[in-house]
C-alpha cells in the first residue's frame, strides 16, 4: 500500500484528470509542486536530443537499481517506437555483455549504473567513454531517474499495479517483470 495516500479526487482531478494513475493521485498531495514537477519531467522528455531508445534503456536500468516498481511497470511509447522491445529490455540484465546494445548505449548504461549505485566512482575515464553523446542531456536524465525513482520506491505506490509488483522483499527487474502499461 502506498505510504502516502492518494489525494481526494477533488484535488487530483484538476491537476491530472479523473483517470490519473495512483502515482499522480499521490503527488497531488502537494498540488503546488506536483504540476510544475511533472511539467519539468515532460520538458525533459520533449527537449532531450538523446535517442528515445537510449533514454528508455537508461530509465529502466536505473529503475532496477532503485527498485521502483511503478517505474519498472511502464514503458514509454516513444521508446517503443524507437526500437525498445522486451528482448532488448532483457539485455539490461547484463548490458556490458549484450550483443544488441551499441557501444554508446553500453557506456551510457555503465554511467547510469555508477550514478545509481556509487556516484563517487564516476571518473574522467567514465566521461571519456561518453564523449560522443550529449553529456549534459544524459546527466540530467540519469539524475532525474535516480532521484525520482528513489522517491517512487520509498512511497511504495504499487496499489494499482499487478500483484507481482507488490512483493515488498523481492528484488524485481524490468527484464523479469511483465510491463503493466505503455504511456
Amino acid at each position: 500500500m502506498s505510504r502516502i495516500p492518494p489525494a481526494a479526487p477533488s484535488q487530483f482531478t484538476p491537476l491530472f484528470g479523473a483517470e490519473a494513475p495512483l502515482r499522480q493521485q499521490v503527488y497531488a498531495q502537494a498540488p503546488a509542486i506536483a504540476g510544475p514537477y511533472l511539467a519539468f519531467m515532460k520538458a525533459l522528455r520533449e527537449n532531450s536530443v538523446l535517442p528515445r531508445r537510449l533514454v528508455e534503456l537508461v530509465r529502466l536500468r536505473v529503475s532496477f537499481h532503485n527498485q521502483c516498481r511503478s517505474c519498472m511497470a511502464i514503458r514509454y511509447a516513444d521508446g517503443i517506437e524507437d526500437g525498445i522491445t522486451e528482448d532488448l529490455v532483457c539485455s539490461l540484465e547484463k548490458p556490458a555483455e549484450a550483443p544488441d546494445l551499441t557501444p554508446a548505449e553500453k557506456a551510457a548504461l555503465a554511467y547510469a549504473d555508477l550514478m545509481a549505485t556509487d556516484h563517487l566512482a564516476v571518473t574522467d575515464a567514465t566521461f571519456a567513454e561518453l564523449a560522443e553523446q550529449q553529456l549534459m542531456d544524459l546527466c540530467f536524465q540519469v539524475a532525474t531517474f535516480v532521484g525520482y525513482g528513489r522517491m517512487g520506491s520509498a512511497l511504495a505506490m504499487t496499489d494499482d499495479l499487478p500483484e507481482e509488483y507488490s512483493e515488498a522483499d523481492a528484488v524485481l527487474a524490468p527484464w523479469r517483470q511483465t510491463p503493466h502499461s505503455v504511456v
